[in-house]
């Protein structure tokens, strides 16, 4: 038996007046989905479990049958281990935005999370940079991808009260910097990258073409590196994972999977979908399992673009799930599971933590049938909750 995972982020919303009071999920063209709804097993399942955030390292380590409550850390390790970075006992790992800061009214606003979306090499050019005027005692940062970067500090706290930077898009970030003990020091990071990027040969550059220049870091999403058994010791089985995301790619390497590199990839909706689907019909090859997460649609609902979220997910449907359907479709030896992580909500610009819909094709028992369409109301409507999202795996695996 071969599995596929296919995951789009943050695709569950709310429902939007523009749209006849649907949600972009229900609203967009998804034939594909559909049918693996209509003739599977469609249901809700609960990702992130109470009082853990809303992210998608949380959700993602669900999705992958691993129980946060025992081996959830932070986001930031997860990525560290992506970039090939080690992280020792004392080591605690930030997440580090190249964002854009504006002022108005007097006040520092959060302008855009990802610095206007700027591409990695400029970053790593930025990164390096801050690395040659900032590392102290403890303090090492490293170039990832596009906006997402680290900052590592050895023997630092791990308990710091940090906020996402796409939480608070288009909020003044004074009620949001740093807090508690050690965030005196994240706080004068942060403001002296300020002064070393104002005037950054990459961001005259930018900004002499009309693109947003990233004007500061935002640090968050710390923790420690965690402990986690490999999938193959836990199920008996070998997989692969494919994605844009430094934090899916680390997830992968701790639950024991090939991180699978695709040329072309970017996590926007101008990513190479039939790369990654290509890739991924090589893995099954030789391996059980292949993971393929898809950040384009959590992307445009973090910027509030209805268009650009609505495109993500019919393209998501047509060359992700249509593509790996059809070329399947003589196989019997397979089974699909199709979600999103978590909702991204374009009203909030950020995730929440509610059930999520999913969908096992070939169905799964005699639960969750009878469904028209694959949406956030259908899959409510078929009675199947799960409430521990790990548990989801297993379900697919039996």
């Amino acid at each position: 038996m071969k599995y596929i995972i296919l995951i789009g982020d943050g695709m569950a919303d709310h429902p939007i007046d523009e749209l006849d009071g649907k949600t972009p999920l229900e609203f967009a063209k998804t034939p594909n989905m559909d049918r693996l709804a209509r003739e599977g097993t469609l249901g809700l399942v609960k990702t992130i479990p109470d009082g853990y955030p809303p992210g998608s390292d949380v959700a993602n380590l669900s999705i992958l049958g691993y129980d946060p409550e025992r081996y959830y850390t932070g986001r930031s390790p997860l990525e560290a281990a992506s970039i090939g970075i080690e992280l020792e006992k004392d080591d605690v790992s930030f997440r580090c935005n190249l964002v854009n800061l504006s002022r108005k009214e007097g006040k520092v606003i959060m302008s855009d999370y990802s610095a206007g979306h700027i591409s990695t090499d400029e970053a790593k050019e930025v990164i390096y940079d801050l690395d040659k005027e900032l590392t102290r005692e403890g303090i090492r940062f490293y170039p990832g991808v596009g906006y997402r970067h680290l900052m590592v500090w050895r023997g630092g706290p791990d308990d710091i009260e940090t906020t996402p930077p796409h939480d608070i898009s288009g909020q003044e970030i004074k009620e949001y910097l740093p807090r508690g003990d050690g965030a005196d020091r994240l706080i004068n990071i942060i403001n002296r990258s300020l002064h070393i990027l104002k005037n950054h040969p990459v961001n005259r550059m930018r900004e002499s073409n009309g693109k947003a220049p990233a004007n500061s870091i935002w640090l968050w999403g710390q923790g420690r590196a965690p402990e986690m058994p490999k999938m193959k010791e836990r199920y008996g089985i070998d997989g692969s994972i494919i994605s844009a995301v430094d934090l899916m790619k680390g997830l992968g390497i701790y639950a024991g999977l090939r991180v699978v590199e695709v040329p072309g990839v970017t996590g926007y909706i101008d990513t190479n979908y039939k790369g990654k689907v290509e890739y991924a019909l090589g893995e099954l090859n030789e391996r059980d399992l292949v993971c393929v997460h898809v950040e384009a649609p959590d992307e445009a609902s973090h910027k509030g673009n209805l268009k650009d979220k609505i495109k993500a997910i019919e393209d998501f449907d047509r060359e992700v799930v249509g593509r790996v359907m059809d070329s399947l479709k003589a196989s019997e030896d397979y089974r699909f599971l199709v979600l999103c992580d978590h909702a991204t909500p374009l009203s909030l610009k950020t995730h929440t933590d509610e059930p999520v819909p999913f969908i096992i094709y070939p169905p799964v028992g005699d639960k969750g049938k009878g469904a028209s369409v694959y949406s956030e109301d259908d899959a409510g409507k078929s009675g199947f909750f799960i409430k521990e999202g790990y548990r989801l795996l297993d379900l697919l695996l039996k």
